[in-house]
């Protein structure tokens, strides 16, 4: 693994959510830190705190246009499957973190989705268009599958996800918090008792594109 791949994050993220009454809108912002891991550190994280012995798996399924008009904006959408249930998510930057909007699908309007017929996600749709992007430009590029174990400790959920994509394997430490200040304090503590460096890391979709090949 490249000296790229072993770097980690710190991504704002505050989260709540809200529903719009007229159209059932169901939206967050999330304050979470991240921290990619070699293997080694990977298992020390995984022998020495309380994450259950089995992961869940859950597989992301990225879109871009042709000319990634979604990243030129700080954007990034995708569709979540997990245990057949299927999420559309658009992330997008805001003042306090990452703003996330998201549509349930059915089964058929993934499926559609990932063939290019995809009408499904009147939330997403709507914010897409507002960004002057149409749903006929979005292309499917590929899927990220990830086994993840997370545990809560009174107001922050600690994540540790092994992913898998383009033939690639990383490790990555994550930490929701209520405030950026117990975020930070959880995950310099974290690290430090566990002897693994604080490195600078790209998000989930930015680590996909960049290991696509050709790129």
């Amino acid at each position: 693994m490249s000296s790229e791949r072993h770097m980690v994050a710190y991504v704002l993220k505050q989260r709540f959510k809200f529903i719009m009454m007229e159209e059932w809108l169901v939206q967050e912002i999330e304050i979470e830190y991240k921290n990619l891991l070699i293997k080694e550190e990977f298992d020390r994280l995984f022998g020495g705190l309380a994450f259950p012995e089995y992961p869940d798996v859950q597989t992301n399924h990225y879109f871009e246009t042709p000319d990634f008009a979604l990243k030129d904006l700080g954007c990034a959408l995708r569709i979540r499957e997990k245990e057949q249930a299927f999420t559309l998510t658009l992330k997008e930057p805001s003042t306090d973190g990452l703003l996330e909007t998201h549509d349930t699908l059915t089964p058929e309007e993934a499926h559609n989705w990932l063939n290019r017929a995809g009408t499904a996600g009147s939330s997403v749709i709507k914010r897409l268009t507002d960004k002057n992007i149409s749903i006929e430009d979005l292309l499917y590029f590929g899927s990220m599958t990830t086994k993840r174990r997370e545990f809560d400790d009174s107001s922050l959920v600690f994540v540790l996800d092994e992913s898998t994509y383009h033939g690639i394997t990383d490790y990555e430490l994550e930490i929701e918090a209520a405030s950026k200040t117990d975020g930070e304090q959880a995950i310099s503590k974290t690290l430090e008792d566990f002897d693994i460096k604080k490195r600078a890391t790209p998000n989930k979709i930015q680590r996909f594109f960049a290991a696509m090949p050709g790129r």
